[in-house]
């Protein structure tokens, strides 16, 4: 079986964390254990989030003034590098030794006309309290946006058209190769009316691109790994239940948090409404039970 396994940002910097290489190596060492109990038996393509490295990037690059700031699209490329070599350097370490493994830097095409341009909902970097955040706004021309409790900066995030390398990665698969690819979501391009790709300023979400990605892969399961164990009514009340199953038409028609569980679901949908195959949402630490179907939330067509 072919699987897509999107990691969250939590595979990779659980929250409250300081964003040091100690915490991220850490927790991708969790992370490739988990990818491991399923990676053994069926072809695997691994993408995985990016937003609080992007937004580190982009601090660190605001904090050198002797050049200008580096944009976004380049700071994706950086942080898809170095996610990447954890991640492959990671599994390399758990996973039999003939197994063949490859990080790829991944570019995503977007449309340059997307609403989401004048819309920035994307947060991207570390959390703030609420006095933080609209000062640093204020100083650095930021959007900002409530995230649970905090704020934290936003930027546009596009919806995904296409991506570049696919034939390239599923090439790779189909030989047997474990593939690390999509990081944050892909880095966002355009083509202009030379037909020329260039970057530009956005950041994908990342389980909209693979989602994208699992379709033109033929992936049979998407799994959306996550911090939580599935989708739930009622989230964060005292009567929250978690929804086994959910037909994606149906769960279109639901709304869930824009920032959070929003666009997993949407993913999803997707997955499911263009292939037939299921989609499942969880947490990594059940990645087993998700691929089975016994744990998480399954949608299906």
């Amino acid at each position: 079986m072919r699987i897509l396994i999107a990691l969250g940002g939590n595979a990779l910097l659980r929250r409250g964390e300081t964003m040091t290489a100690e915490n991220q190596r850490a927790n991708v060492r969790i992370a490739a254990e988990r990818i491991k109990e399923v990676a053994v038996d069926h072809e695997v393509v691994v993408a995985h989030g990016n937003g609080p490295q992007v937004g580190l990037l982009a601090l660190q690059s605001t904090a050198y003034e002797e050049v200008g700031i580096y944009p976004l699209d380049v700071l994706g490329a950086e942080s898809q590098a170095m996610i990447g070599y954890m991640i492959e350097q990671e599994l390399g370490n758990v996973m039999p030794k003939d197994q063949q493994i490859v990080s790829m830097i991944t570019m995503t095409v977007v449309d340059g006309d997307d609403p989401a341009f004048e819309h920035p909902t994307k947060p991207i970097g570390p959390v703030y309290d609420q006095q933080t955040a609209e000062r640093l706004a204020a100083q650095r021309g930021w959007t900002v946006a409530r995230d649970g409790q905090y704020y934290r900066r936003v930027v546009p995030s596009p919806q995904p058209r296409n991506i570049v390398e696919q034939k390239a990665i599923r090439q790779l698969v189909d030989s047997g190769v474990l593939v690390v690819c999509a990081g944050g979501g892909g880095v966002p391009c355009v083509f202009d009316e030379d037909g020329r790709l260039h970057g530009v300023e956005a950041v994908i979400d990342k389980d909209l691109a693979s989602a994208e990605l699992a379709v033109r892969v033929g992936a049979d399961v998407l799994v959306i790994a996550t911090d939580v164990a599935g989708v739930f009514n009622h989230w964060g009340e005292p009567n929250q239940e978690r929804i086994e199953l959910m037909h994606a038409r149906e769960a279109l028609d639901t709304p869930f948090a824009a920032g959070s569980m929003g666009p997993k679901v949407q993913a999803a949908c997707n997955f499911a409404l263009a292939t037939g195959n299921r989609a499942v949402i969880g947490s990594l630490e059940d990645i087993q039970g998700l691929v089975n179907g016994t744990h998480g939330t399954t949608i299906v067509a």
